[in-house]
């Protein structure tokens, strides 16, 4: 017994714990350190990727420092979900100037393209983020409160049930209907256009998610009082009124005219 705690004690067994302890944390280190390593790498290689991106196809608009032109306006400061959204709605690149960026069908970068060039912007300076998918997929929100929101800071134009409106110059609110919730909030967060910023201070990021709730509930209701008309309430109503309920009156008045006759 007092033989195996000699054992113990001698230097030797010191020496050896501090061998183990600097292989484990050798060990420790060669395991966690190069993941930060090429999550840096990765960082910067997307936006120098973004960068290329960037000068070979909106330079020409923005500027070569995106610093803007009479073009385009300068960007640093508009941060990742202006680019996000701008590019991923096919808004950008425009195809020709004009007082607004239409929607486009197609969207002419992949995600990863878009993302790349959103890091490179975010670099230049402090802006609005891409959200978390929690808060635009529109799942657990509360969709009566949604509806209270939009009519109270959107409907004025985009109408009560998402499907836009004309503005001022040229300009129009565009239609929300079968918008992806992302897009939905990026929009409000960064205010494109005539559009004013609803930042968290205005509407918390739990009241967007909200309004992209009821959006999306607009998106799969059927119209059960049968043609909508495009939801535009007296203006199409009254043209369609205008166009055949009196041609209707005016073939009618013809026809007894030719009756009497």
């Amino acid at each position: 017994m007092n033989a195996l705690a000699a054992r113990r004690r001698h230097p030797a067994a010191i020496a050896l714990l501090l061998l183990l302890g600097l292989i484990l944390t050798g060990v420790a280190y060669s395991a966690f350190a190069p993941k930060q390593a090429d999550a840096a790498t990765s960082a910067a290689s997307s936006v120098e990727e973004g960068k290329k991106l960037f000068l070979a196809n909106c330079a020409t608009c923005h500027g070569l420092q995106a610093q803007g032109t009479k073009a385009g306006p300068a960007l640093p400061g508009v941060g990742a979900a202006a680019v996000d959204f701008q590019m991923g709605t096919g808004r950008m690149p425009m195809a020709a100037p004009n007082v607004q960026a239409p929607r486009a069908e197609k969207v002419q970068f992949t995600q990863e393209q878009i993302s790349a060039v959103a890091a490179y912007i975010a670099s230049l300076a402090p802006g609005p983020g891409v959200p978390d998918a929690e808060y635009t997929n529109g799942e657990g929100g509360n969709v009566a409160m949604g509806a209270e929101l939009f009519r109270v800071n959107c409907a004025m134009c985009h109408n009560f049930a998402g499907s836009g409106g004309a503005l001022t110059r040229g300009k129009y609110a565009p239609a929300l209907r079968d918008i992806e919730g992302k897009h939905i909030y990026e929009a409000m967060v960064t205010g494109p256009q005539s559009m004013p910023v609803f930042n968290d201070d205005n509407i918390s990021p739990e009241a967007k998610n909200d309004i992209v709730a009821y959006l999306h509930t607009v998106d799969e209701q059927e119209n059960v009082g049968g043609m909508a008309l495009g939801n535009l309430g007296p203006v199409s109503e009254g043209l369609f009124v205008w166009i055949f309920g009196l041609g209707i009156m005016v073939g009618f008045a013809v026809w007894l005219g030719k009756k009497a006759a």
